[in-house]
């Protein structure tokens, strides 16, 4: 077992003299394609078409001579003068993390950052879907929140495996967090998203992000300092 909890996926090395597969991503270009995939999605859905490397920098933090190089990597995809057409680079990208299709997610926890989830489009936009909700609250189980029922944690594992489950998002209590992360790691899942601020203990297989308002506020406030 190992503590996976950490905002950055589970770690890997470099492709330099790693023996990782040529076509793999290093963590560094990974995370930093991510970070251009989301500005880029939110700019396609703001109606704007073309986008600077300038342009992303200013909303990564990411220097824009490491933005042309990250994209010249796999490909000519913007045009001297003119920037990068937003709808391709966001299919490009796509293809590039392999995100490109449906993925489907199980929430688990209805209270109410289960529902604020369960009703944002910020995993829609990016090819995921809530397909299951689940609580063990009996007060909640059954209960519609969106187009979802709420089901009972003992049906995780069929739905998991009915559902081709690939994420499950813990949006719960921290003293419940480890418990439901084991259902989760037991049903299948590889992929935890974590909204607590409970440090899971899952196998290395499985890769745990953690998501805290109170890191990107003090990584926002690095910025604004220097």
């Amino acid at each position: 077992m190992s503590f996976a909890d950490t905002s950055q996926p589970a770690r890997e090395e470099d492709r330099a003299g790693s023996g990782v597969p040529s076509d793999r991503l290093s963590l560094g270009v990974a995370a930093r394609l991510s970070r251009y995939l989301q500005v880029l999605t939110q700019a396609k859905k703001m109606g704007k078409e073309t986008i600077s490397s300038q342009e992303l920098s200013d909303y990564t933090h990411v220097n824009s001579t490491q933005i042309r190089r990250d994209l010249s990597g796999f490909g000519k995809f913007g045009k001297r003068g003119v920037g990068y057409n937003v709808e391709a680079l966001v299919s490009q990208i796509r293809k590039i993390l392999r995100t490109a299709g449906q993925h489907n997610i199980a929430l688990i926890g209805a209270g109410h950052l289960g529902r604020a989830i369960a009703g944002s489009e910020i995993f829609a936009d990016h090819g995921f879907r809530v397909v299951a909700i689940f609580d063990v609250d009996p007060a909640k189980v059954g209960v519609a929140v969106g187009s979802q029922a709420v089901r009972h944690i003992e049906e995780l594992g069929q739905v998991v495996e009915d559902e081709d489950i690939v994420v499950g998002v813990l949006a719960v209590p921290n003293h419940a967090a480890q418990g439901l992360a084991d259902e989760l790691v037991q049903a299948g899942v590889k992929i935890i998203f974590n909204y607590s601020d409970s440090l899971l203990d899952v196998p290395p297989e499985v890769t745990v992000h953690t998501s805290s308002p109170a890191v990107d506020l003090l990584y926002a406030l690095y910025f604004y300092l220097t």
